[in-house]
């Protein structure tokens, strides 16, 4: 199979879309997107900086005005324009973010473009949605709200989705009136290059600009812009923490969707005969295996009620061991590969000190060091506790820790026992079972026998140290994206 057995975008490579055009960085510097699958170089893009960031900022904040004072349903009709595109494009795109994120074709890029394109339909169908509030004050005083667009937003994506986020970030910012300055992460930024080439004749001149570039350059200078009035990152918990600090330096509004270390909880009665193997299907999913464990929201932290662990686990094990890894292009291929060479070196480490520590390998095994493809196999581990490392940091990787549990009281305790609160899973068919364990688990996002993602008009967000603010949802956008204007008016 050639290298390049995808389109790229045509005029993209420059990496940075500023004021409505393609731009290569003034230094001439590039940056070498590699294919995980394959360890080879796909192409060389813009590496844009601070300089870059000085020039969409200014454009951005030349067009905010004129942007806002649109009507919101034409707003709308652009977003809802572009998902279009994006959906008769959908098959060239997935197969541009397999290459670049090593995520598989089948499984998930396919999807993901999909459910991008879902995204910016459902902000586009919406927008007209800003909807303020009249006050009674009584007579001779008329006072009312409206939500206004906080002006120019920075955001800053990682490239484990980097598409569907991408998409979560435009259609927020712009559907509530506000231009936007988008930096993509370094290891996979080609598919959002390729959804601004669609968006090029779309927006006008200033409203939607890119600029490609390292973190701690381009995404740095971005989170500090003063130009900036609102910025919206997801990653890392330890990067979160740089930008809140970058943004409260100026009193900046900011989102952050951070790491996670969600616990899947298991109750017996999931596992009657005629539920276990939808529930080890449930389990599976919620690891996320399919998308190498590279996720924020992934049931990482396995509880298993003690009398149904014989039964489940064995089940378990052998789904996951049961999906094939290989090629992300490859349409055999259940699971791709880690998006670069230094987080398939962290999951290995992870694995080897929790088995030198005497943890028993359920399935799988150390992934070993390799000038081949990326492609960590899933990994099931047990015979550890909540205290270990393993259990206890964000792997970002196929590893799934598997604890027994007999006491529910002392369960949660551990499951809530981490810096994390993004996302929980629940197994029983028991409704009081059910709704006493959603209001003790600590997660912004509990799903309850599934493993599934995210759904637009769903409002999503972490608390803890997995982040602030909620997206996804029309009202996520107003709350994060917009300020509530109060108007008083004597008769």
């Amino acid at each position: 199979m050639a290298v390049l057995d995808y389109t790229l975008p045509t005029d993209g490579l420059a990496g940075c879309f500023i004021d409505g055009a393609w731009h290569w960085p003034a230094s001439g510097e590039k940056l070498s997107i590699e294919n995980p699958s394959r360890r080879d170089t796909i192409c060389e893009i813009g590496r844009g900086s601070a300089q870059e960031i000085d020039l969409a900022v200014a454009a951005a904040h030349q067009a905010r005005r004129a942007w806002a004072a649109r009507p919101a349903a034409e707003r709308g009709a652009m977003l809802t324009e572009l998902g279009n595109r994006l959906t008769a494009n959908a098959e060239d795109i997935a197969r541009i973010l397999a290459a670049e994120s090593g995520n598989a074709i089948r499984t998930q890029s396919r999807g993901e473009a999909m459910g991008a394109a879902g995204v910016l339909k459902y902000y586009g169908g919406v927008a007209g949605e800003q909807k303020g509030e009249t006050l009674p004050f009584g007579p001779g005083l008329m006072s009312y709200s409206t939500r206004e667009p906080l002006g120019v937003v920075g955001s800053i994506i990682p490239w484990n989705s980097p598409l569907q986020l991408g998409a979560v970030k435009i259609s927020m910012a712009l559907a509530t009136g506000n231009c936007l300055v988008l930096k993509p992460a370094e290891d996979a930024p080609l598919a959002v290059l390729k959804l601004m080439e669609l968006a090029a004749d779309i927006f006008p001149p200033g409203v939607f600009n890119v600029v490609t570039g390292l973190g701690e350059e381009a995404g740095a200078a971005l989170a500090a812009h003063p130009g900036i009035s609102k910025i919206s990152f997801t990653g890392s918990s330890e990067v979160g923490k740089l930008v809140a600090h970058s943004a409260a330096d100026r009193i900046a509004n900011v989102t952050l969707e951070l790491g996670g270390k969600s616990p899947c909880v298991i109750f017996p009665d999931a596992c009657t005969p005629d539920r276990i193997d939808a529930t080890a299907q449930g389990v599976v999913n919620a690891m996320r295996f399919a998308r190498q464990g590279q996720s924020c929201t992934a049931g990482s932290r396995l509880f298993v009620h003690a009398t149904v662990w014989d039964d489940l686990m064995p089940l378990v094990a052998e789904k996951a061991a049961a999906m094939t890894v290989g090629d992300a292009l490859d349409e055999d291929s259940d699971i791709g590969a880690v998006v670069n060479a230094e987080r398939y070196s962290e999951i290995c480490d992870y694995v080897a000190e929790a088995e030198k520590q005497g943890a028993t390998f359920l399935t799988g095994e150390t992934p070993k060091p390799t000038e081949m493809g990326l492609h960590p196999i899933p990994t099931i581990l047990t015979g550890l506790d909540n205290s270990w490392r393993i259990a206890r940091e964000e792997v970002f990787g196929p590893v799934l820790v598997a604890i027994p549990w007999e006491d529910e009281a002392e369960m949660i305790e551990q499951a809530n026992d981490t810096h994390y609160g993004l996302a929980a899973f629940i197994f029983s068919h028991d409704l009081s079972t059910v709704i006493r364990m959603t209001r003790a688990l600590d997660a912004g996002w509990i799903q309850v026998n599934q493993g599934g993602g995210q759904i637009p008009g769903m409002s999503y967000g972490g608390i803890k140290q997995s982040g602030m603010g909620s997206e996804y949802s029309i009202e996520g956008a107003l709350e994060a994206y917009t300020y509530r204007k109060c108007v008083t008016v004597a008769l």
